[in-house]
């Protein structure tokens, strides 16, 4: 089966470990995913986490951009929400100026944190008129297109590089495919947090329909040699997402975040769904069969790969993947 493999990395920090070690192994992963011919390699944005490294992707991207030398790198995504549409495509022409023709600019809807940092970042705005997400999105879109008399009036979000960052919204739902393929902005479909099937399904033909290409798909995975240690491993794993009323429902790793979600918020009448663990897990030839197999029911031309691993394991993840994608298949990752 013919499909793109990328990565997204969240930067997580190992108990006894300081943020720099953390950061330095994400560079070191994003070197060995160039080297092994992986297509991407995305940072995400996580507020207020102190076992997550990753707060900001632009900075983070920057340096990136300095330690690597044909591997794309993007955002996984940008919390568009809790920014200046005009601020977010000034840093991502920077960073195409810096690295021209490899950056990504993804987006999400997703807060990226709980209510108290969400406030912290949105503390100064005036949040009765803040527009809603499709409204920024559009904003944002207007600032970044290469018609010069499509862009408001008078103002450019400079440096304005030769060539342009690609452009992803990140979702999990028929509604966020609708818009990208509106806008004409590559999707990606977050099957990591919303593992419906039929939902996948609708959301790849509303957006192939309207735009004649694939989404991309990402996914989490537990990658080890012995296929056992990483089931046990996957098992830990268990998304809730929770509901609170007029407000937004997020996907949060247990029990407790979802309830700690609804005390920031200063809810008590809230919801709270269990689903089903959906991380791939095995060894190499387990995840590339399960890519295998998704890429031949859906059409799905490329993958990104969010590896739940720990630690260095990580780095030992995308080697056994790039492994048996070579034994199975003796194609470039980016093929």
């Amino acid at each position: 089966m013919t499909y793109a493999l990328s990565v997204l990395d969240k930067s997580p920090v190992v108990r006894g470990e300081s943020p720099t070690d953390a950061l330095n192994r994400t560079v070191a992963l994003a070197r060995r995913a160039e080297a092994l011919g992986y297509s991407r390699f995305w940072v995400a944005e996580h507020h207020n986490t102190p076992d997550l490294a990753s707060s900001s992707p632009e900075v983070l991207l920057a340096f990136l951009a300095a330690h690597t030398r044909t591997i794309r790198i993007g955002s996984g995504g940008v919390m568009l929400q809790h920014y200046s549409a005009y601020k977010v495509a000034e840093n991502f022409n920077l960073l195409e100026s810096l690295a021209p023709g490899r950056v990504d600019l993804g987006v999400g809807k997703a807060p990226g944190g709980l209510p108290l940092s969400t406030k912290a970042l949105q503390g100064s705005r005036d949040l009765a008129s803040r527009p809603d997400f499709p409204t920024q999105l559009r904003e944002l879109n207007s600032f970044l297109v290469t018609d010069a008399a499509a862009r408001p009036e008078g103002l450019d979000a400079t440096p304005r590089p030769t060539t342009l960052a690609e452009k992803f919204l990140l979702g999990a739902s028929i509604e966020s495919a609708a818009l990208a393929a509106e806008l004409g902005w590559n999707f990606v479909f977050a099957r990591h947090l919303n593992g419906d099937d039929a939902t996948l399904s609708a959301a790849i033909s509303t957006y192939r329909d309207a735009t004649g290409k694939t989404p991309i798909v990402a996914l989490a995975a537990v990658v080890a040699r012995n296929a056992a240690d990483a089931k046990a491993q996957a098992d830990q794993f268990t998304p809730f997402r929770v509901s609170i009323p007029n407000g937004q429902s997020v996907t949060v790793g247990s029990e407790a975040q979802a309830a700690e979600y609804a005390r920031q918020a200063g809810v008590t009448d809230f919801t709270v769904e269990r689903r089903a663990s959906n991380a791939l897990a095995g060894n190499g030839h387990d995840i590339v069969a399960a890519l295998d197999d998704l890429a031949g029911r859906y059409g799905v031309t490329e993958f990104i790969l969010d590896f739940a691993n720990s630690g260095d394991s990580r780095l030992e993840a995308v080697e056994l993947v790039a492994a048996a994608r070579q034994a199975d298949r003796p194609t470039a990752l980016s093929a």
